[in-house]
């Protein structure tokens, strides 16, 4: 814990480094935004979980406070999150919200563990296709999740007057945030939206839903809490597998949101770094009475449209929503849903990647496979982290069946009746059966030469493809000579020989490999 600490003091002095430029007023403005924003949300993943309101709103605090401070990515917003509501929910049903506390710390640590071990790069794997799809379907549920505002509480769409009042409200939130930056960008445009549609509420007496009427989100500070679980081995192994499943799922949406969030400020975050804090996060908050969560893109667009590049917005925003839990729950509670459903609506429209659309016809076909399911799995499945796996799986097929086809070999015979082949393309799993078809054994001449200049040994099948190739040769009394093969080929084949007869002896010149009868 005082290591801990000890970070967060650290990027305190940071945070107000004069040298750094701030605008101030953009970053506290924004953060207030997003701090109205993030309760509805917050309770909701929270009844999602079935947990209480409170334990959404404490984890939305320590995320967005923690990950604001020590996180890879300035400008960001963590908190609550349905990804991780949806893999919580049978734990909690099943063994009470205390095991959900203790799943969430052990997420953190795995997080954290991966932080350091600088896991991050992997993200590199991630196609561009597969974020399309990732963006299109988390913009397309967070469209979907703002449907249940036009529905009364027995589920069924309103009629009438109410359905006019509200759709009036919610148009006019959504004009003011898309013309207001127009004429001036002095404040966030949804802020002025959401507080005139509050005032018109107020001063009209409008009879419309508000934030009081999902939950009260009335609460003291955060209460330190150790999971009040047995020490066993057998508690380790029922919140082992949601934990694990937390911590994937979260950092594979930390990690994506901050890619988004560095292609839209065209500035460069840290992915290790954001990791790390995600997992520092969580463990407090796991601590803290918090559900746990990662970084939410769609509060993280609201805080960057505003114009927030620094970390002061997501402290203000988690610390503003901690006051609003403590002190001004009454008055929050009036704010009504149509102004923040017009606002994640507005943000939904900014999150979809409409370049995906207009570019669809220019696309490979395999791009637009990955995209198409990785969005079809976001959106029916809730799985975000199961949507980017299967867009990166089918993804690296599509690579390996591509690279497949690619290898070739030139064929040609010197004077001195030398036939010599030369290898294009990668010689891997998905190739050796080409490469086996492009030789003529029984009527080569006694002297073969395979030339790896533009081509790599990749595997171990490419390995035994190989050692077969040799062996095929050596059988009807043939020499063949391995050339040109890379220092890494080298490598592969010398730690091979101890697994499978490799039949390649090495020249001592290192640029020619035979096989000698």
């Amino acid at each position: 814990m005082g290591y801990v600490l000890c970070l967060l003091m650290k990027q305190y002095f940071k945070l107000f480094d004069f040298k750094q430029k701030v605008d101030y007023r953009t970053e506290v403005l924004s953060g207030l935004t997003v701090a109205l924003a993030l309760v509805p949300e917050a309770v909701a993943f929270a009844f999602i979980a079935g947990l209480s309101p409170l334990t959404g709103l404490y984890a939305a605090f320590a995320m967005g406070l923690v990950t604001s401070i020590l996180g890879g990515r300035p400008g960001m917003i963590s908190g609550a999150t349905g990804a991780v509501a949806v893999v919580i929910v049978s734990l909690a049903k099943d063994y009470g919200v205390e095991y959900v506390f203790a799943a969430v710390v052990l997420a953190g640590i795995f997080q954290l563990i991966a932080g350091f071990l600088k896991l991050g790069k992997l993200m590199r794997l991630v196609p561009h296709p597969a974020i399309f799809g990732f963006v299109n379907g988390l913009a397309i549920i967070i469209f979907m999740s703002q449907l249940a505002q036009f529905k009364d509480n027995e589920g069924s769409w309103l009629t009438g007057t109410p359905l006019y009042i509200l759709l009036g409200l919610v148009l006019l939130t959504m004009l003011i945030i898309w013309g207001l930056p127009k004429l001036s960008k002095a404040i966030p445009a949804s802020l002025v939206a959401i507080l005139t549609v509050f005032g018109l509420v107020v001063v009209f007496n409008i009879d419309t839903r508000t934030v009081g009427d999902m939950a009260s989100i009335k609460g003291g500070f955060p209460p330190f809490h150790i999971p009040n679980v047995p020490l066993s081995w057998e508690t380790f192994m029922v919140i082992l597998p949601y934990s694990a499943i937390v911590a994937g799922v979260g950092l594979i949406e930390s990690l994506l949101t901050l890619n988004i969030v560095d292609e839209i400020t065209e500035t460069r975050g840290r992915g290790n770094k954001e990791a790390a804090a995600q997992g520092v996060a969580n463990i407090l908050s796991g601590f803290f009475s918090g559900m746990g969560g990662c970084a939410m893109l769609g509060q993280s667009l609201i805080n960057v449209s505003n114009g927030a590049r620094a970390r002061l917005s997501g402290i203000v925003a988690s610390v503003m929503l901690l006051v609003f839990v403590m002190f001004g729950s009454g008055l929050i509670e009036k704010v009504p849903m149509a102004a923040l459903t017009g606002l994640m609506i507005m943000v939904a429209i900014g999150t979809f990647e409409w370049a995906s659309i207009r570019t669809i016809n220019k696309m490979p076909k395999s791009d637009i496979l990955v995209m198409v399911l990785v969005t079809l799995v976001t959106v029916f499945l809730h799985n975000l982290a199961l949507a980017v796996i299967v867009g990166v799986i089918i993804s690296a097929l599509v690579f390996a069946w591509d690279n497949a086809k690619r290898i070739r070999a030139r064929k040609s015979i010197d004077e001195h009746g030398v036939k010599h082949y030369e290898i294009y393309g990668p010689l891997f799993f998905g190739s050796v059966t080409t490469f086996n078809q492009k030789f003529d054994v029984q009527n080569d001449p006694r002297e073969v030469v395979i030339d790896f200049y533009e081509s790599r040994i990749v595997d171990m099948s490419a390995i035994e493809a190989l050692n077969k190739i040799t062996e095929r040769y050596k059988k009807v009394g043939k020499v063949v000579h391995l050339k040109h093969l890379s220092p890494d080929c080298r490598r592969l084949l010398a730690n091979a020989d101890e697994i499978i007869d490799v039949n390649v002896l090495e020249d001592p010149t290192y640029k020619v490999m035979t096989n000698t009868v």
